[in-house]
């Protein structure tokens, strides 16, 4: 194991080498989501998100923060379980750390658990030192990369998460990448007044929708990092392996996805397609919805949800699905990629999103918002309520949806 001082260099007073990354960035950004974490004894507190979208940096962040605020560096542990190869090992990194504890008289402690879905069986462990007390005064940060792991272990902790929280971090949104980019845009909730004030930067919110759709929002690939592509498939594929899935076939699905989408798709038609079982290819599906890299929209239908029916896939940022097409060597339809970010824009403001079909199909419903995505202008009449979006008035929706 890498002596716990190496990944603690604030104990000795030294900057971490991913804060100095940071700071070198030319477009950065300190995430709100570290101050939505509770501070209060005793917490264990859950953050999700995927591969590469900033986790770790956000946590040195709060280290910063914190030891900013008078919190004393030896309080703060912070561990990285993809360097952590076993449970005995997780185990001595504990027991070194109590020892410290106890020398230094360290009353409230920050542990912070990096990624511990690379480490199988890590619950068992930490529901241990939570059930034996050793945390009772402590704030815990446990991250993950697949919400389809660790929201189950999550829920092997029942009444001893304290006043924790379950975060989710996900790339930049529209709005999100807007602000880096130095363009603040103001929302109130009301739809139509938030596009209307948007009327004196509707060209500069276009123009920066077209990078957006290029660079989308992680930091690496805002930043135009060379290899920020190579390191989200690389960190697709770990986590594939790791779940025990074939990279290959996930690749054959994915590239299924893009090449019927935007139209509705079933399992069977999926599998087809890669030569597997309408079951294999409904698993690996939900494999990635886990992995957050595609979101699922259902059929509404009369108010209610038809499960079994064909239902839209959608991937969840847009420098990913380009990354992905690349790697699958299926190249979408900009109508596609336009509906993917409404779907997954309005996904984030209602926590679900549908599309319908009854005479007309309408891309993306959710909570009585109905919205049409259009490449050019449209072609025939739709009802009052819904929101047809072409190229023209696409940017400044997504620029106050969420």
């Amino acid at each position: 194991m890498i002596p716990l001082d190496s990944m603690n260099p604030w104990w000795t007073g030294r900057e971490s080498r991913i804060i100095r990354n940071w700071r070198r960035m030319e477009r950065k950004w300190v995430p709100s989501w570290i101050d939505e974490i509770s501070l209060r004894p005793f917490s264990l507190n859950f953050v999700i998100g995927p591969r590469q979208v900033g986790k770790t940096t956000g946590l040195h962040l709060l280290a910063e923060k914190l030891i900013k605020s008078g919190v004393n560096p030896l309080s703060i542990l912070y561990l990285d379980l993809d360097l952590i190869w076993d449970l005995d090992t997780l185990k001595r990194a504990f027991d070194e750390y109590f020892e410290l504890r106890k020398v230094e008289g360290l009353d409230r402690c920050f542990i912070i658990l990096d990624e511990v879905t690379s480490l199988e069986g890590w619950w068992r462990l930490v529901k241990g030192y939570v059930d034996l007390g050793f945390f009772e005064r402590d704030i815990l940060i446990l991250t993950g990369s697949s919400s389809l792991t660790l929201r189950g272990e999550a829920e092997l902790f029942p009444g001893r998460t304290g006043h924790g929280r379950t975060l989710e971090v996900l790339p930049l949104s529209f709005r999100e990448f807007l602000k880096v980019m130095g363009v603040n845009v103001r929302r109130t909730g009301d739809l139509k007044s938030d596009i209307a004030r948007l009327l004196p930067l509707k060209n500069r919110v276009k123009e920066l929708f077209e990078l957006y759709m290029e660079l989308g929002g992680f930091p690496l690939s805002i930043n135009e990092d060379q290899v920020a592509g190579e390191s989200l498939i690389r960190s697709l594929i770990g986590e594939l392996i790791r779940l025990k899935r074939s990279p290959s076939l996930a690749m054959g699905i994915m590239s299924s996805v893009i090449r019927k989408s935007p139209s509705p798709m079933s399992y069977s038609s999926v599998g087809n397609d890669v030569g597997v079982s309408y079951k294999t290819a409904r698993d690996y599906l939900e494999v990635l919805k886990g992995l957050m890299i595609i979101g699922e929209a259902p059929l509404l239908k009369e108010g209610k949800v038809s499960w079994r029916k064909e239902r839209k896939y959608f991937f969840r940022d847009p420098f990913l699905s380009e990354v992905i097409s690349d790697w699958t060597g299926a190249q979408p339809i900009r109508g596609a990629v336009h509906e993917w970010i409404v779907q997954e824009h309005v996904y984030r403001r209602f926590g679900k999103v549908y599309y319908t079909r009854n005479g007309l199909e309408i891309d993306v419903v959710a909570n009585g918002l109905k919205v049409e995505v259009k490449a050019g202008k449209p072609h025939r009449r739709y009802p009052r309520d819904v929101i047809v979006l072409d190229e023209e008035d696409f940017p400044s929706f997504l620029a106050v949806v969420v």
